[in-house]
């Protein structure tokens, strides 16, 4: 299956026939059959024609939306996606029911802990001995972390662990990267410095196949265990992007720019404090291949014991969400690798 991503400002994509086809004035970019695709990115200034956006919903090809500077808005959902009653009544019940909420949420952040140590620790494998000290510090300090938070009742408790743990994760990050990158830990809204900026656009990447498992599942992306109910935040597709985080985006973004594949001088600096620092047309395409080649990858799917993509992986988990609000399952578990 493809998946198109079109970020081509001012392109139009048009129906003909059974097919989908990206034009940009008299030039055809890109074309393929319905029935070959699975999702359309469509990133700023990208026209949908009413006769594709009917072709796209009747094959029930995922539309999902970035701005340019790859922040997600949205995605297309067809009515039916919502018909999963029983499922969502009983999420619903869950949210309200703190205690089950909490124990769920200790599975998705031992898991995200585990995966953060594992990452550092594999990368302090060639880090320099000053350098490995301190990741050997931070994989102490997530250990610990993942070890209390079973203790937490209370999802502010839990989140308190989580954020000492991102604490530790975040500074050894820091300790990995060249001084040029200008990190010093996780910042958004706006992201200061080109790592973060980098980091956030992958993790929006992350959010759109998150997202669309969810919708896949029937499951409600607003109601989450971990992350806050709020207004306008998908709490659950928050919740189930944190495990991966580190296996799907921060292995990624860190691989690229170790190794020199990216370079902060790539970056556009704006002067601009609402957006000070922008990826540009030339690195997106690059990230995007970086993450696609990611998520299409073999990973051990620690639950099931199989051997699945990462991309599957993410579906898979929604549906063990899923049969825990249920009560077909006793507990989360999360994916580890």
């Amino acid at each position: 299956m493809t998946i198109l991503y079109i970020q081509e400002q001012g392109a139009v994509v048009r129906r003909d026939g059974e097919e989908v086809r990206v034009t940009m004035a008299d030039k055809v970019l890109t074309r393929a059959p319905v029935r070959e695709v699975e999702q359309v990115v469509v990133c700023g200034n990208v026209q949908i024609t009413t006769q594709a956006g009917a072709l796209l919903l009747q094959n029930d090809v995922d539309v999902v939306f970035l701005s340019y500077h790859g922040t997600f808005r949205g995605r297309w959902v067809k009515g039916e996606g919502l018909k999963f009653a029983k499922l969502r009544h009983a999420q619903l019940q869950m949210a309200g029911d703190e205690r089950r909420s909490v124990e769920v949420a200790k599975g998705i952040v031992r898991a995200k802990l585990a995966n953060q140590r594992n990452l550092l620790a594999f990368l302090a494998k060639d880090a320099k001995t000053e350098t490995a000290a301190t990741l050997a510090q931070a994989v102490d300090g997530i250990e610990r972390m993942k070890r209390d938070c079973s203790q937490a009742r209370d999802p502010d408790t839990l989140r308190g662990y989580e954020g000492k743990a991102g604490a530790f994760y975040f500074a050894a990050v820091g300790a990995l990267l060249d001084r040029s990158w200008s990190f010093q830990g996780r910042k958004y809204y706006p992201a200061p410095d080109p790592f973060n900026a980098v980091l956030s656009f992958g993790y929006a990447l992350l959010q759109k196949d998150i997202s669309a498992t969810v919708q896949l599942v029937g499951l409600d992306p607003f109601l989450g265990c971990f992350h806050a109910l709020q207004y306008d935040r998908p709490s659950l597709v928050l919740d189930l992007m944190e495990e991966f985080r580190p296996l799907a985006v921060d292995r990624v973004i860190l691989d690229l720019a170790l190794s020199g594949k990216l370079k902060p001088t790539e970056f556009t600096f704006t002067g601009n404090e609402q957006r000070p620092v922008e990826l540009g047309a030339a690195l997106i395409p690059r990230i995007i291949q970086a993450y696609e080649a990611r998520v299409s990858s073999p990973l051990l799917h620690t639950p099931s014991g199989e051997r699945n993509t990462l991309r599957r992986c993410f579906e898979l988990q929604a549906r063990i969400f899923a049969r825990v609000v249920m009560g077909a399952r006793d507990a989360y578990e999360g994916v580890v690798g």
